[in-house]
């Protein structure tokens, strides 16, 4: 497959990278700073650019079968920004599938089942900030004819692989705490075979 990573320079987006090319893929990756990237693949293209740059997206956005988006928060609202110009450049280009990161703060809340997980007393965290950027994906990609799947994983620690975790449609597994980045890495880049989650948010943890 031709797979383009957006957010390839992240801690989730670099282990997609891995995966994707140890798969055989040919991986595209348009970051801001190529620098960044210290692998040496004959599978790996490097284009500079910047997600929030609309021409960038489009200059880009060639050839693809999937797009992987791993763009996190940053401090700001540059995944709500991005992700229409990433949407109308997908369906101008007639690129169908889209995987991309989410939070479990934009799951479904158990306790109070009309409410997203940030938005009651299940989550624990004092900070929504991220979790509001991420329910504007949800909504951009719920509006969008893409079929898309938003990975949602729970606080994400470095560290090995286990290679057994669990996942559930639209909520967080129940008691999960934690899921670290390379499982979650290596999930995400699952989907790009899977059709199980199309146009759903999908709960992960250990």
């Amino acid at each position: 497959m031709n797979i383009l990573i957006l957010g390839a320079t992240g801690r989730v987006g670099g282990q997609i990278v891995n995966y994707a090319l140890h798969g055989g893929h040919h991986v595209t990756a348009l970051v801001r700073t190529p620098e960044k990237i210290q692998i040496n693949n004959d599978n790996l293209t490097i284009i500079r650019g910047n997600v929030l740059n609309k021409e960038d997206i489009v200059r880009a956005m060639h050839g693809f079968d999937v797009v992987i988006s791993a763009i996190n928060t940053d401090g700001a609202t540059t995944l709500s920004e991005s992700m229409p110009h990433i949407i109308e450049a997908m369906e101008n280009e007639g690129i169908q599938r889209i995987i991309t990161i989410g939070t479990a703060g934009i799951l479904q809340s158990r306790t109070t089942p009309n409410l997203l997980r940030y938005q009651s007393s299940e989550s624990k965290r004092k900070s929504t900030r991220a979790a509001e950027e991420h329910h504007k994906v949800y909504d951009i990609l719920k509006q969008s004819t893409l079929e898309w799947t938003i990975v949602c994983p729970t606080y994400l620690p470095d560290g090995e692989s286990l290679g057994e975790y669990r996942v559930q449609c639209d909520f967080l597994p129940v008691g999960g705490v934690k899921i670290n980045v390379s499982d979650t890495a290596e999930f995400t880049y699952k989907q790009i075979e899977s059709n199980n989650y199309i146009k759903s948010r999908v709960g992960i943890a250990y």
